[in-house]
């Protein structure tokens, strides 16, 4: 592709064609820039492509359309503000980028973020999100996009695939591929360094990275990690995604002969009602399992991460992970059971998946099964253990450095929450974002949240400017396995919980 010379930092020519961004306050903005082809018609259920190049300049002022979701239900409470009626559509694969508008010879740090959301709601145009304060006190390369989520991206239908009309699997994160292959390939023409790429991500974006760390086609395409209360093992093993997909096409009334045509004309509201009714009692069925994930499909995602980890298959990059002191107690307040935060839904997940390891797990909770403690067990089960197993495996083939976020406020302390989960994207996007950073401090506590967060920025910038380094505490090793407490005194633990945690180890090849 030959460059044109632009004098106009906000004009910007990449592999599809001219965008134009604004400033905005000291910064440059770029929204909306497909980096895919809509995924709309014969390319739902498709791999994403690559996008068309325009002609003339496109106007990137503004946010793209948010990925199809529900836009309501009470597990809005636990994962954080989605998009309104109205602003959501198949059309949805597109990219941001922010920086600092000052220009510089020096390729800038680039770090990109991915959203959480269960894989089930969620959109990169969340005001939390903006990064903002991270562009402005870490001159970073800021970088967020949209991936197909729910029934378009996390369910596996390749089992209705045809020679005429093709599926592939594992659509979302295919999607989060294609949005890291587009910063390799364009990132540098905003000023970016595409040799030195962080991906970090919250929750189901977390999710994301843990994957992202395992996976063969995400070789090379970032060079840190940080993953924040991830739930690494909420992954479907070939047979449970076939036998959910498998439901949902019944609940359309489609054959196995006829599914894949039913499954791209069904409009995208109904398509998504019908998998609402279709999978409204999985979270009891099977407790534990995100109704929406990544499948392991022996090709793109070969293998388990959790057993990739165990096995030192890992990319070799660096990586901070870490997990909410009481990641449990918000989803105990929602009637989503996206957790099995009660007594009868823990003792089914053990009866589904490892009968003898629940009353050698539940003597290290006692009380269990007091509601208290089964909110406690399924929080660290989730997030902490499966996070430790990704730290101690991962640790073999590269530094990691682990952390717990305890600080809280005084309205989660009132909400009976404590640090419970997302709680630390206020730390990490700073108290001024809006959402769930302003909410946190309304009675107070602001001032010790702000000391927390830039603590925690200056720490994530150093990581991602530094290419991977973290030297504020020791890395994490099985010997010592070092572990970095956030709070408003932050301390360093040698081996937290390990009682629990050595409980939680003969479950540890339970990974379904």
């Amino acid at each position: 592709m030959t460059t044109r010379a632009v004098s106009d930092p906000a004009l910007v020519e990449i592999d599809s064609g001219l965008v134009r961004g604004r400033r905005e306050g000291g910064l440059l903005a770029w929204r909306g820039i497909p980096y895919a082809e809509k995924p709309c018609g014969p390319l739902r259920l498709r791999a994403p492509q690559p996008a068309e190049p325009w002609e003339g300049t496109l106007e990137a002022g503004a946010y793209g359309r948010s990925p199809m979701q529900q836009t309501g239900g009470a597990l809005l409470a636990a994962l954080g503000p989605v998009p309104r009626n109205g602003t959501t559509s198949e059309d949805c694969l597109t990219i941001n980028v922010l920086r600092q508008e000052q220009e510089t010879d020096a390729r800038r740090p680039v770090m990109v973020y991915i959203f959480g959301g269960a894989n089930a709601m969620g959109t990169s145009a969340t005001a939390t999100y903006s990064g903002r304060d991270l562009v402005a006190n870490g001159d970073v390369v800021f970088v967020t996009f949209n991936y197909r989520v729910g029934v378009f991206g996390f369910v596996d239908f390749t089992a209705f695939a045809t020679e005429t009309e093709p599926i592939e699997s594992n659509l979302g994160l295919r999607d989060q591929v294609a949005a890291l292959q587009w910063v390799r390939r364009n990132i540098s023409r905003f000023g970016g360094d595409p040799e030195n790429v962080t991906v970090f991500g919250e929750s189901a974006g977390a999710i994301a990275v843990t994957t992202l760390l395992t996976l063969p086609a995400a070789a090379g395409l970032f060079h840190s990690a940080i993953a924040e209360s991830s739930a690494p093992g909420a992954i479907a093993s070939r047979e449970q995604a076939a036998e959910r997909a498998a439901r949902l096409v019944e609940a359309l009334g489609a054959t196995r002969a006829d599914a894949a045509d039913v499954l791209r004309r069904t409009p995208a509201g109904e398509l998504m009602d019908t998998a609402t009714r279709a999978f409204a009692d999985d979270t009891k069925r099977t407790p534990g399992q995100l109704v929406y994930s990544s499948v392991v499909d022996g090709e793109f995602l070969p293998d388990h991460p959790i057993n990739a980890f165990a096995a030192g298959r890992s990319h070799p990059v660096p990586l901070i992970i870490g997990t909410n002191a009481r990641e449990g107690s918000v989803f105990a307040k929602t009637r989503d059971n996206v957790l099995p935060t009660t007594p009868e839904l823990l003792d089914r997940y053990f009866e589904l998946t490892d009968p003898a390891a629940r009353d050698h797990v539940a003597a290290r909770y006692p009380g269990y099964p007091s509601k208290k403690r089964a909110v406690e067990m399924s929080g660290d089960l989730f997030f902490w253990y499966r996070s430790v197993q990704v730290a101690e495996g991962h640790s073999q083939v590269a530094p990691v450095w682990m952390y717990r976020y305890d600080h809280t406020t005084p309205l989660l302390r009132l909400l009976g929450l404590g640090a419970t989960h997302s709680v630390e994207l206020a730390a990490v996007f700073g108290v001024s974002a809006p959402g769930v950073p302003r909410a946190l401090t309304l009675l107070g506590g602001r001032r010790s949240l702000a000391k927390v967060s830039e603590r925690v920025q200056r720490t994530w910038l150093r990581f991602a400017t530094a290419n991977g380094v973290a030297d504020a505490w020791p890395q994490y090793i099985p010997e010592t396995r070092t572990t970095l407490v956030i709070d408003t005194n932050d301390r360093l633990e040698n081996d937290p919980n390990s009682e629990r945690r050595r409980a939680w180890d003969i479950h540890a090849d339970v990974v379904a």
